[in-house]
């Protein structure tokens, strides 16, 4: 098993997704080599002039495109995206065969769409990738225990400081670990507004209103992927978990004909969703389809 490096273009012709990575023949030699290992996504970032580690993903097998003769899957688990993009030049360069000593850029490396990498060289990128503990402590947090750390959701507390102090890379298939990454991740994504209120409420010691809901739940395979979040109030949650609320893929905030009783004054005047900024964390709508089938009330 080896790490490697995976380009992603947004704008790619490759049908890549959080649950499969596609690519063509000249690749597969090196793909075959990171099956049950871990990868790093790479690549641009809108409006930005370089180039960024990520995410972190596992590559679990390989199938061939029974559609298109000469490319493969590789199908993905346990997506989880970056606190923040890692440009490949900070701290002078992560992959000694992408950037010299002498700081120049290897043209020939920076072209090919993957790219092994040594296992020092991928703990570097992800410790890097998720150094930014700026966390928003839960709506319900009341405990301050200095001896723990106080951003911590409920039931991490029994882990302490040995949780804290394990390596990052040892974490990335921890649930509790992945759970509060995820946390972070969608309420900065929404600014702490809940997506069906547009409420932006913060309560006492700093606690926002809204929690991090799965589209796709975690139990149904659901990623830890931005793209499969909502920031939504405690009631809205609730309500979206049961199937009585969902939404359109034009992101119409959609009602349940088993909802007793008017939400009307609760929800977006617009009666649409709230999104982020940033059109990259859009919900997908192939988990909105998901959701309308799965949960959804009609």
């Amino acid at each position: 098993m080896v790490n490697a490096v995976f380009v992603h273009k947004p704008d790619s012709p490759y049908d890549d997704s959080v649950s499969h990575y596609h690519f063509p023949s000249v690749y597969l030699g090196r793909v075959e080599q990171t099956v049950g290992d871990r990868i790093v996504y790479y690549g641009e970032e809108p409006g930005r002039s370089s180039r960024f580690y990520k995410a972190v993903a596992k590559v679990i097998g390989i199938r061939p495109d029974i559609q298109k003769s000469g490319l493969y899957y590789a199908d993905m688990v346990e997506h989880l995206n970056f606190d923040i993009p890692v440009d490949y030049r900070s701290d002078g360069g992560f992959e000694s065969k992408l950037i010299a000593p002498d700081g120049k850029v290897n043209g020939g490396t920076v072209m090919s769409a993957v790219r092994l990498i040594t296992p020092s060289e991928f703990s570097r990128i992800i410790e890097a990738g998720f150094k930014d503990d700026i966390d928003w402590p839960e709506r319900n947090r009341t405990d301050h225990n200095p001896k723990i750390d106080p951003l911590l959701p409920p039931g991490m507390a029994e882990d302490g400081p040995v949780f804290i102090d394990r390596p990052i890379v040892s974490l990335l298939s921890d649930r509790k670990f992945r759970d509060r990454k995820f946390r972070k991740h969608v309420l900065d994504a929404y600014d702490r507004t809940c997506a069906f209120t547009g409420l932006r409420l913060i309560n006492g010691g700093g606690r926002p209103e809204v929690e991090a809901a799965h589209i796709v739940p975690v139990e149904e395979n659901g990623s830890d992927d931005v793209r499969n979040g909502l920031a939504l109030s405690g009631t809205a949650h609730w309500m979206f978990d049961r199937g009585l609320l969902s939404i359109a893929d034009d992101f119409t905030i959609l009602k349940s004909r088993h909802v007793n009783y008017d939400v009307d004054h609760l929800l977006n005047k617009s009666g649409k969703a709230t999104l982020p900024t940033n059109a990259v964390h859009w919900p997908q709508r192939v988990n909105l389809k998901w959701h309308r089938e799965n949960r959804f009330k009609t």
